[in-house]
């Protein structure tokens, strides 16, 4: 019987009819693979705006920034276009996997992912390279 309400314990069918736990290891083990999973995400969601950063950066800019940093090495704008894509195919897929286990009601796997997001967000994605924002002043003394 599929719960249709959060539970606690350690019966729970993730994903897959095979992937059952009815034990505290593959219960506790279970656990650890989706937190590691869910931490992944976030890692390659690093990844798909780093590569998104290089396919603009390596186009011309009509604003002159000399105090930021050129790019590592220079990528043609269609592959680094292309890895976009593919990465973003790739971690929709793993997101998208995630929110079907969650959707097993179980919450120890919801905390599990919760948490792996959270600290996969904390290793990955918070240095706030993200949010950096070229502001153009014109005026000289400010």
């Amino acid at each position: 019987m599929m719960h249709m309400t959060f539970y606690w314990g350690i019966k729970a069918t993730i994903l897959f009819d095979s992937w059952r736990t009815d034990s505290w290891t593959s219960y506790l083990l279970s656990l650890v693979a989706l937190f590691a999973v869910a931490a992944f995400y976030q890692y390659m969601e690093d990844r798909r705006l780093r590569f998104k950063l290089l396919a603009t950066r390596s186009k011309p800019s009509p604003i002159a920034a000399p105090l930021l940093e050129p790019a590592p090495f220079s990528v043609s704008v269609p592959v680094a276009r292309a890895a976009t894509a593919v990465l973003f195919g790739v971690n929709s897929a793993i997101g998208y996997l995630l929110m079907l286990a969650v959707m097993s009601f179980n919450a120890g796997v919801f905390l599990a992912v919760v948490v792996g997001l959270a600290a996969g967000y904390f290793l990955f994605r918070s240095s706030g390279e993200e949010d950096m924002v070229v502001v153009e002043n014109p005026c000289a003394c400010a």
